[in-house]
């Protein structure tokens, strides 16, 4: 897995958070927040084993935020981290994404069915690209008024902000 970074965050979800940092994206949005990790190889490989080993000495957070960059791109060992989570940790997971829900769920977009399979391990899911023409600074822990935050169970929405 390359270039995740993992810190202490309060505003990447409910709750105290750690928060994973996944390099690489390729939607560039006009306006992202974090533009340093659109370079797929401009991170430091880590090793989930690593991540894990730090994620055991946090003391007080409630859950797991997975953003980037883009998570999704990264499926199969951001599912590795979610799992140890939710089991381990008892914490719940968010993960932000440029994708929406239903092109996850459908393999559209260029989703695989890794991303769906964590799709439907996710607490919550903040979707949608930044749109630098829609920002609002007032939403809950997004950034453009075409994103939505999903409540999720087994993938499937049962809320939505």
């Amino acid at each position: 897995m390359a270039g995740p970074v993992v810190r202490d965050s309060i505003v990447d979800g409910d709750g105290l958070r750690a928060v994973v940092w996944f390099q690489g994206c390729s939607r560039h949005c006009l306006g992202c927040h974090n533009p340093e990790s659109w370079d797929r190889y401009g991170g430091v490989e880590v090793d989930t084993d690593y991540i894990k080993s730090k994620l055991r000495t946090f003391r007080g957070q409630t859950g797991l935020t997975l953003s980037g960059g883009e998570p999704m791109w990264q499926a199969e060992a951001a599912l590795e981290l979610v799992r140890f989570a939710k089991q381990e940790m008892g914490w719940t997971v968010w993960a932000f994404t440029g994708f929406l829900l239903d092109d996850i769920k459908n393999g559209r977009d260029n989703a695989t069915p890794a991303m769906w399979q964590l799709a439907q391990e996710l607490d919550a899911l903040i979707e949608g690209p930044f749109i630098l023409a829609q920002r609002d600074l007032t939403l809950k822990f997004r950034g453009s008024k075409n994103q939505r935050l999903l409540h999720l169970k087994n993938g499937e929405i049962v809320g939505v902000e």
